[in-house]
């Protein structure tokens, strides 16, 4: 009597891949990766912790070059003197303006912009696309944008540090392939079927789909102005619409403190003293807010960036 054997599992260790071979070629690669990422995150991460350090340490130890890594002698002085001048609590609050303000503007700008660029039914689609794309390559250049903002009536006003950057090019490109992906045709045409007008479909039904690409363009469009300092450089004269970066670039670059923005002298004798640790202090201030904004849009963050950089 013959018996017949079963064959054998498929998912059994017989047909499962041996285990590759780690060469000798390949560790050193691998160290080699270890290496360049481990020192270039020490790069990265030394200055930050050195800037941290030199701002919570005692003035006399950051002048003397003993802090270059933990604090020595923990002070809070510069921090107690940075809001005793009224330059940088006031560009503070400019800089917090300029940047909701100027996040949400071009935020709707940039929607109301690429969502039709979106659909294929739009009339001249690609020669609209391709103006947009021409000021990307092509531009006036610094004098005609001044010309521009003078003659337009923005020229020192809050108007100057919003509009002439109202709308990033590459922010329409990456939302309007967002919607490419995320909203089908199919859906806008049932909509069309149900009576609903392009108006209430967008607001209806883009707009709830579209979180993620919405945290994306404001974190961008906020951390651009927060951060902006030349445009403030050049359309603006008046010191009390200075934003922060303003103010810190006087300070770091031109090691320079107003007199006349201290109330009290023997206040700002002891800011000629903790010039030095109010720099540290200062770039600690001004990165505190991009740092606390960005944990509540993470969530959506990731997915509307690596969606809306697909290509559509």
């Amino acid at each position: 009597m013959t018996t017949t054997q079963a064959a054998p599992d498929r998912e059994s260790d017989d047909y499962l891949p041996a285990a590759v071979k780690e060469t000798r070629a390949d560790r050193i690669v691998l160290i080699c990766n270890y290496t360049a990422l481990g020192l270039f995150s020490l790069a990265v991460l030394y200055p930050l912790v050195y800037v941290l350090s030199a701002a919570f340490s005692e003035p006399k130890n950051v002048q003397s070059g003993e802090v270059w890594l933990w604090p020595v002698g923990l002070s809070l002085e510069s921090f107690r003197s940075i809001f005793d001048y009224d330059g940088i609590v006031r560009g503070f609050g400019n800089s917090v303006v300029y940047a909701i303000g100027g996040a949400l503007l071009a935020t709707v700008l940039t929607l109301l912009a690429a969502y039709p660029l979106s659909r294929r039914d739009l009339p001249g689609k690609g020669l609209i696309l391709g103006l947009f794309l021409f000021t990307m390559m092509f531009n006036g250049g610094l004098i005609p944008n001044y010309l521009v903002v003078d003659r337009t009536g923005l020229l020192d006003t809050r108007w100057a540090m919003i509009l002439p950057t109202a709308m990033a090019v590459w922010n329409v490109i990456i939302t309007r392939t967002y919607f490419q992906t995320t909203i089908p045709e199919e859906l806008a045409e049932s909509a069309r079927v149900d009576g609903c007008s392009d108006i209430g479909f967008f607001w209806r039904v883009v707009l709830p789909l579209s979180k993620p690409i919405i945290a994306v363009n404001l974190l961008f469009y906020a951390v651009a102005q927060w951060n902006s300092w030349f445009n403030a450089l050049i359309y603006l004269t008046s010191e009390h619409l200075f934003p922060l970066q303003l103010v810190l670039r006087q300070i770091l670059v031109q090691s320079n403190v107003d007199p006349s923005q201290v109330r009290d002298v023997a206040e700002l004798l002891r800011m000629k003293e903790l010039q030095e640790q109010l720099k540290f202090s200062l770039i600690v201030i001004a990165t505190i807010p991009p740092l606390l904004v960005y944990p509540f849009v993470q969530k959506h963050f990731v997915k509307g960036a690596m969606v809306g950089s697909l290509k559509g």
